[in-house]
Formats: C-alpha cells, structure tokens, sequence
C-alpha cells in the first residue's frame, strides 16, 4: 500500500473555492449573452484594465507588433511551430477515409471532416503563454479548420508582441485581445463584432475551464483544462534536485497547480521537501510556486513499482515523468495520464514549449476518459451509407422485423416500403 508523506487541501476546501467559480462564470456568460459587446467592453475594463477603440488586431496594429519582435524569437517561435505541425500533420495521416462493402450491395464508410470554426484562447495573464498558440491554432491549420480566431489578454497593459507573432505565423484569422471568461464566452456566443465559432480550444485558469464547461453544448470543446498538474514518479535512481526543480518548474504555473511526488525511495521522499525550499529561496517565482507546493503538493512513498502505478493511474495527471531504472516499465503498464515524460533527458518543459506534442492535456483527473487536444480533436468522423436494389430488399427484411419487436410502426413502414418496391412482398401498412 502506498503512504503519503505530504498531504494536499482537503477536497471541501477546493470544492468550495469551485463553487465561487461556477458562480462567477455563469454570471458573466449570462451577461455577454444579455448585452454583448457592452458587456464585454465592461467586463475587459474590470479584469484586465483594458478598453482598446477594437479588440480585434487590425494589419497595422499585427505589424507593429511583429516588427518589436527579436530575430531570434521569430527563429524560435518558428522552431516550435515545425516540430508541432509536423508531429501533427503525421497523426492526421493516421486518420484515414474507408469505404467498404460488408454484404453484397450494402456499402458502409466513414469521412473525417474538419469542424468549420475554432476559438483558441491563449492564456496570457500572469505569464504570456507563447507556446499555447502553437498548440491550437497550429494544429486547427492541420487539421483544415476553415475559420480559426484567437483571443489573448493584454499582459501588462498591451497586446503581448510574441504572443501575437505566434499567432500570426501559426495562421490565425482573427486576432482579439481579450482574456478570461468574456473571451471564451465571446468566441462561443458570439457579438455584434465576433462572430461565434463552432468550437473552443486551449488551456486557461480556472475560471476559463469552468467557462468552457458550461459553453459546452452550445460549441464543442477540446477538454476541461484546468490548473496545469505534474506528477513525478521516481525511483532510487532518481536525483532530488532535478525531482525539486520539475515539480516547480509546473507549479510556477498558479497557486493551485497541484505537484505530486510517486517514490518507491524512502530516501528520496524525506530528502525532497528540504530541497524544494532551498530551490524557492531562488526561484523567481517563488511566490506562486510554493503556495502551490504547500496546498497541493504531495509525496506518496509506493511499495513496489507495480503499487506506484497503482498510485498514479488513481491520480491521472496531466503530465507524468518517469524518473526510473526502466521508463518504459512505466508506460507500456499506465493507463491514465494526459502525456508521459520518459527518462531524466526529457521533461514537462520540453512538452509545453516546443517538443512537437500537444500541451493542452486533460487535468483533475479527465486522463482517465480522454487524451489531450491533437489533430484529430478538430475533425469529425461522420459516416455514410448505400444500398443497391436487391442489398435494401435483403436488409429491409431484417429492419421490418426488428422494428415490430420495438413496436417502431413508422420505422417499420420505412423498411417495408423498400420491400414493397425491390422486393415485391405485399408487406406494411398500404399492403393490400
């Protein structure tokens, strides 16, 4: 059995906090649906200090920003966006088109079919999150998303000029600097300015999740991607500084980003909270990073290999670094986890800027029923039929039947009919 040294809140704590969020959102969803754009010129001037003459980014305003923009970021920010639309454009080939006749004359297939509209919203607040637009507008291109727009809030009272740079060469349309809640209930409801989308992406706080979750319905969204999470599982292999600096390193992210440490090492799990605060004495961010520590960081001590698996498909994290002898013991065992980090080389870091996988990942514990956004997330796999003559006197017959046993008297007419003219047989309703 599996022991916890450091424990997180309590679940009342956060389900309170929880229920402040939903009933914040849901007030200012119904208040952009109520007055639109007024609403949302009010609510951007409350949270963000912000009432531009347009939210929307016009050419000049773009390269304006482009142009402050180093060298050297554009070169980076291209880097990152090859290595995602590759990795991408690979997992769209995977989704193939079928045909197939499964009985002679009765011909069945699948198309797979970008949605038409997508809203990315690029979290920008405490951090100007450059790399989230990657992950969405890059990868909705990919997929043949005909309309892509993307909102961002100003960071420190202007449009931030990389953020916007992403966006632009990752081949948004539409660009509005706008945050938070109003932007996703914007992108979802629409406005006399913003025309609505079929479909929200991209990560946020809390409040962005909740948003999403409630929109969801009206548009489709990607998943519920809430306060980023890290767990590191780690043997007596493992090194205490580098275990430290990864569970920070996403912590930084928000005061509720939960930090989790899965160790079969005793010694590794005494050491660690000694290391984490000699780390937050110099860590910048400290200041968000060891409130997150010490309301939702944990150290669970496993028995075995197999009961840290154990341990951590029941938490299925967002992101998993397997810090162990054998990283792939790991991943051909784990069920439950939005993306894995295999071996001491590779890390979250890696993943959120600029490896080629996609960083919006499934958080409180969605691993255990969905994966994170990738290409397929913005394609539809819509199907089809036909039948020749005599396939729809052969499958008639069946359907008529099945039909009567569900007492379905308008389905069964729907068959019958069909037999009546391939057929020949003096069956349903108008038979004489």
């Amino acid at each position: 059995m599996a022991r916890h040294l450091k424990t997180r809140i309590s679940e009342q704590e956060t389900a309170a906090a929880d229920a402040k969020v939903r009933a914040t959102v849901e007030s200012i969803i119904a208040d952009i649906a109520k007055r639109g754009d007024t609403a949302l010129r009010e609510l951007s001037q409350k949270f963000d200090q912000w009432s531009p003459p347009s939210f929307r980014l016009g050419q000049r305003d773009i390269d304006t920003l482009l142009a402050s923009v180093p060298a050297e970021t554009i070169a980076d920010i291209k880097f990152a966006q090859q290595q995602i639309r590759h990795f991408a454009e690979m997992q769209r080939r995977a989704l193939t088109d079928i045909e197939v006749e499964t009985i002679p004359g009765v011909r069945l297939g699948h198309r797979n079919i970008a949605v038409n509209s997508v809203g990315c919203y690029v979290p920008g607040g405490r951090y100007p999150m450059v790399a989230s637009a990657h992950m969405s507008i890059v990868t909705a291109k990919v997929a043949g998303v005909k309309r892509i727009i993307a909102c961002t809030p100003p960071n420190q009272g202007a449009p931030h000029p990389a953020t916007v740079a992403a966006m632009v060469l990752g081949g948004a349309d539409e660009i509005y600097v706008l945050g938070g809640v109003q932007a996703v209930a914007a992108m979802a409801l629409g406005t006399a300015t913003i025309a609505p989308v079929d479909m929200l992406v991209g990560p946020g706080n809390a409040y962005v999740a909740e948003a999403k979750r409630q929109l969801f319905g009206r548009v489709g969204i990607d998943l519920l991607a809430g306060p980023t999470e890290i767990l590191v599982i780690a043997d007596d292999t493992a090194d205490v500084e580098m275990v430290a600096t990864d569970l920070l390193g996403q912590a930084e992210h928000g005061p509720t980003s939960p930090a989790i440490l899965i160790t079969t090492s005793e010694r590794l799990a005494k050491a660690l909270p000694a290391e984490i605060e000699r780390q937050l004495k110099v860590l910048p961010t400290a200041d968000v990073a060891g409130v997150a520590w010490r309301d939702y960081g944990e150290i669970i001590v496993a028995a075995s290999d197999e009961d840290a698996i154990i341990e951590a498909d029941r938490v299925a994290a967002e992101h998993v670094e397997i810090l162990t002898r054998n990283p792939r013991f790991f991943l051909e065992r784990m069920s439950n986890y939005g993306s894995m980090f295999l071996g001491p080389e590779t890390n979250v870091a890696y993943g959120d800027k600029v490896i080629g996988t996609n960083h919006t990942l499934p958080t409180k514990g969605a691993a255990r029923y969905t994966g994170g956004l990738w290409v397929g997330k913005f394609i539809k796999t819509v199907t089809y039929q036909s039948c020749t003559p005599e396939a729809s006197a052969v499958i008639g017959d069946y359907c008529s039947r099945l039909c009567a046993v569900e007492r379905f008297w308008g389905h069964k007419e729907q068959a019958d009919l069909r037999l009546r003219r391939y057929a020949g047989k003096n069956v349903g309703i108008g038979a004489r």
